[in-house]
């Protein structure tokens, strides 16, 4: 890229997605001789304007390039990717991501473009194998908007600004509410309230994913011990755990020392982890999940459904509790085939040992489904609002109509 007022064109950044995994399947030399011939093609396409960057990334500088050529040009690439590689006789699929930003239009400097190419690839990511994404207006405001939070959650712990709240689950069976879910969420002026669904990732990204887990994790077993010591009749209290800090090297040792600290019995504490997470890392976690029920986490698997990881691995697994995908609930009034797909889920389940739990329930229509199946616990806005700890002490172990008379009084005592 020219450093003169004059230069101007398009920067694309293209990331082989898979190839990490293609190097574990055929080895270095066949991935190596692979790059070799992705380097040749690229710089054959693109006149020669190519760099490796780091890794197994490409940046490609087109001088005087509108967006719109840009664009034709990743789109060809990303053909030739869609088609097999031979190396010695064998031929692979390697995937790629393409990212596209214009200078001095949305990038002033290296350090600027860079940044927003990241932002593009990853935007791509998002849409399958083999996509391209441009840098425009719409993706400058999602990155604004990430660097705020990211800026705000650097503070955010120290300055107690992180609100802990939590969602009771209904006992089908008890006709009860025992169990709840942990959430957080952050209000940030100028953008408003922000879910943990949304600055989580970017916590990941970050860094400060662990700092913020075990600050949860602490709040957690705060929570669990002041039910104990209440005696209140509950079965666990449920935190999701991000990949990332289920696999940080000394995990299980604060899963262990919060136990301990809280006097927590087995049982008590859940964990839970999201179906789609388990991916490559499925041993790993594998070997955590026994460790951890060894020493009396219960462990949840969110999203059971959505078809991202076989049935046979979840036997594997040692898992007390399987949350349903809420797709199927919010289907089940408008799609006969979901309730029936429903119904085998509930049953499969039942037929493992398995406590289930549906979430996202709004109806009525949706909770009468959902107890023609026997489906042991339900969740959702229908049954209660996320509440914070104070109300979550007088909700647990009551009936549906007593939760909603203390709700309502909360409510009341708000307004005075």
């Amino acid at each position: 890229m020219s450093a003169g007022p004059a230069s101007k064109g398009v920067v694309m950044k293209l990331y082989l997605e898979n190839f990490k995994h293609l190097n574990k399947i055929f080895g270095y030399d066949y991935c190596e001789e692979l790059l070799s011939q992705i380097t040749a093609y690229l710089s054959e396409t693109a006149d020669g304007n190519v760099y490796r960057h780091i890794g197994v990334e490409f940046i490609i500088v087109l001088e005087q390039f509108s967006e719109g050529r840009a664009s034709e040009l990743g789109e060809e690439i990303l053909e030739r990717f869609d088609h097999v590689w031979t190396i010695n006789g064998i031929d692979c699929l390697c995937s790629a991501q393409i990212g596209l930003c214009s200078y001095p239009g949305h990038a002033q400097t290296t350090d600027e473009l860079l940044k927003r190419l990241d932002l593009a690839v990853s935007s791509a990511s998002e849409s399958g194998p083999n996509q391209l994404a441009v840098y425009d207006s719409v993706l400058h405001t999602q990155f604004m908007r990430k660097q705020a939070i990211a800026l705000y959650l650097q503070t955010a712990l120290e300055n107690h600004e992180i609100e802990v709240r939590y969602r009771p689950t209904y006992n089908l069976n008890t006709g009860r509410f025992t169990r709840a879910d942990f959430y957080m969420r952050v209000f940030i002026q100028g953008i408003g309230l922000i879910g943990a669904g949304e600055f989580l990732p970017i916590a990941e990204d970050s860094g400060q994913i662990r700092a913020i887990g075990y600050y949860a994790l602490e709040q957690v077993g705060r929570c669990i011990a002041e039910l104990t010591e209440a005696g209140k009749e509950f079965d666990s209290i449920c935190m999701p755990v991000s990949p990332i800090l289920f696999l940080q090297e000394n995990f299980l040792d604060e899963v262990s020392r919060i136990m301990e600290t809280y006097h927590i019995p087995a049982g008590k504490l859940a964990l839970e982890l999201d179906e789609s997470a388990l991916g490559s890392a499925y041993l790993n976690i594998n070997i955590i999940m026994q460790e951890l029920s060894d020493m009396g986490v219960e462990l949840v698997l969110n999203g059971f459904g959505s078809g991202y990881t076989p049935i046979s691995s979840i036997l594997d697994l040692p898992v007390q509790t399987l949350k349903l995908e809420r797709m199927f609930v919010w289907q089940l009034e408008t799609e006969p085939r979901s309730a029936s797909i429903f119904g085998g889920l509930i049953q499969i389940a039942r037929d493992l040992g398995l406590h289930i739990i549906a979430e996202g329930v709004e109806t009525e229509n949706q909770l009468n489904a959902l107890n023609k199946f026997g489906c042991e616990y339900q969740q959702g806005f229908y049954y209660a609002p996320t509440m914070n700890q104070d109300v979550l002490m007088k909700v647990i172990g009551t009936s549906l109509e007593e939760s909603r008379l203390t709700i309502e009084e909360e409510k009341l005592k708000l307004k005075r």
